[in-house]
């Protein structure tokens, strides 16, 4: 039965589905993708190494390709920086985003991170970052179905010599039949994944071009060194014959003199000498190797993970520590970011696409490390504003420091919130009682109730009662409700401007410059109904008094 839609890939390749569980890039010995390479690094010198690299600029990178995984096998500094920086990426948490709100944007989102609970995935991220070192990398998808689902079985890391770029752009890779023949990437099959250390093609955005150099001039150096500790400490052997000497004389005095310091015995004809010299300056030339060679480490340190402190830290030096940390931490962020684009382009759309048909939005990968919030901080800058009457969620709290609320029967650690006094007061329609100060209309032109111990003194003296009491209490009780909105708006505007102020010189003057602006009017309408209310009141207890 024909399909309802023709799935391609990001290149516009349709896809055949009788591919998608075969192996079509696997190693086979007696063709161009035999697994045994050969070995370019072998007498090295800057006039060859410059001709694999222009070899590799005119798409043949065979040369440089084994050239770079040789360096990982010869150079322990090399192999150390550059797996550092795969396994930082490798091992970041990923998470499944769901952009879409429809139950089916949920479910593919499920079925995503279903699939990405696998162990063999760290080291197959680990493989898709060879690119790191040689700028690009191949990984063949191995799918399966299984449940009614096509998943993807395995991520296999291939041999990246098996693989060109198009001639007309050199970016556009392509794939070398058993034969040798350049064809397409099969749709859905292939992770081609870029980690470019510089802007450019793939082929010379690796950071093996500039590790080669450091590498060929350090192996200069460790052969010379090598052949130095070999012969350190060990004098110059200078034998010395007569004129008269014969030919089978003079070979049996070298013959000595050549074996002497491993064998430690020789005999030679009576009349014949040797003369030990000491080189006198030995540790010196041996520092001019280590030196030359430390230096060389540490420029690789410098490419592969921007900084070395962290590799070749020096007791004392300038910008170590935090901020050599900081750089590499933007390096890892970097890495993750390429990575998680290659893995959302060409592995979970195909993973949706396969399953349930092209999509308008599709699940994104996360790769990264949460953000670390500084809870200290948060804390302190906080709690003042919660201590002026700041209005903050517990939930949003307890979310940030990952505390859950307390379960009924719990015991409970710290102080227990006091319960205000005033919310103990009953209103008049349940029981309470009601002052015969209480201005009609209140504040605001609303009936209001006064709240507060004070307030309930004044009505239980004024109901009562031989003494009269003072309504200032409960009229100062009403004019602090009344007002509360009004002072939580202007706090508001202060806390943005503190906020955006980087010193108490440059707070003081954006009060000021905004003062006029500060939305007061609601306030002033509070003052001034209280005021009205206080005269009134003034009035009624004259009143009440010059009757009596």
């Amino acid at each position: 039965m024909a399909e309802r839609y023709q799935l391609v890939d990001q290149y516009g390749r349709k896809f055949q589905r009788k591919l998608l569980t075969q192996e079509i890039a696997k190693a086979e010995f007696g063709t161009v993708r035999s697994p045994v390479s050969g070995y370019p690094a072998d007498g090295l010198d800057p006039v060859r190494l410059a001709t694999i690299l222009r070899q590799a600029d005119q798409g043949d990178p065979v040369s440089y390709l084994e050239l770079a995984e040789i360096i990982e096998e010869r150079d322990p500094h090399y192999l150390a920086v550059l797996g550092t920086r795969k396994r930082a990426v490798s091992q970041l948490d990923i998470t499944v985003e769901t952009k879409g709100t429809t139950a089916a944007h949920s479910k593919h989102a499920d079925v995503l991170r279903d699939w990405l609970t696998r162990d063999e995935l760290q080291t197959e991220l680990f493989d898709i970052l060879d690119a790191v070192g040689k700028g690009y990398s191949f990984t063949e998808i191995i799918w399966e179905h299984t449940g009614g689902m096509t998943v993807p079985a395995r991520l296999e890391w291939r041999n990246p010599t098996w693989f060109r770029f198009k001639r007309e752009d050199l970016q556009t890779p392509v794939m070398l039949t058993s034969g040798g023949q350049e064809e397409d990437l099969p749709a859905f099959k292939f992770i081609f994944a870029t980690m470019k250390a510089k802007s450019g093609l793939p082929l010379r955005s690796g950071l093996a071009r500039v590790a080669a150099w450091t590498w060929m001039f350090k192996a200069f150096t460790q052969r010379d060194w090598a052949i130095f500790t070999q012969t350190y400490g060990q004098p110059i052997r200078v034998g010395k014959y007569n004129s008269a000497a014969s030919e089978a004389e003079k070979d049996t005095l070298f013959g000595a003199v050549a074996n002497i310091a491993g064998d430690c015995a020789a005999i030679i004809p009576e009349g014949m000498s040797i003369e030990f010299i000491e080189a006198k300056s030995a540790s010196s030339s041996n520092d001019l190797y280590k030196e030359r060679a430390v230096w060389l480490d540490e420029q690789t340190s410098k490419a592969v993970l921007g900084q070395t402190a962290t590799t070749d830290a020096k007791t004392g030096g300038l910008g170590s520590g935090k901020e050599h940390r900081e750089v590499q931490e933007d390096i890892e962020r970097a890495d993750a970011v390429q990575l998680r684009g290659h893995l959302n382009q060409q592995l979970v759309r195909a993973f949706i696409d396969l399953n349930f048909g092209p999509q308008d939005i599709y699940p994104r990968l996360k790769i990264g490390r949460p953000e670390e919030e500084d809870l200290v901080a948060w804390t302190e800058g906080v709690t003042p504003w919660v201590d002026r009457g700041l209005e903050v969620s517990e939930q949003e709290v307890r979310s940030k420091f990952g505390l859950a609320a307390p379960q009924k029967g719990e015991k409970i650690l710290g102080k227990t919130p006091e319960t205000p006094p005033h919310s103990q007061a009953l209103p008049p329609e349940e029981g309470g009682t009601s002052s015969e100060s209480e201005f009609k209309g209140g504040l605001k032109g609303g009936g209001g109730v006064s709240e507060g111990e004070d307030a309930l003194q004044a009505e239980e003296a004024l109901s009562g009662a031989s003494e009269a009491a003072s309504p200032v209490s409960a009229l100062t009780d009403r004019m602090e409700q009344e007002a509360a909105p009004a002072m939580r708006g202007i706090l508001q505007q202060i806390e943005i401007m503190m906020a955006a102020s980087s010193s108490l010189d440059e707070l003081r003057e954006n009060l000021l410059s905004a003062y006029s602006e500060l939305r007061a009017d609601a306030l002033a309408d509070v003052i001034a109904q209280g005021i009205a209310a206080a005269v009134a009141g003034g009035r009624a207890v004259t009143e009440e008094e010059a009757g009596d």
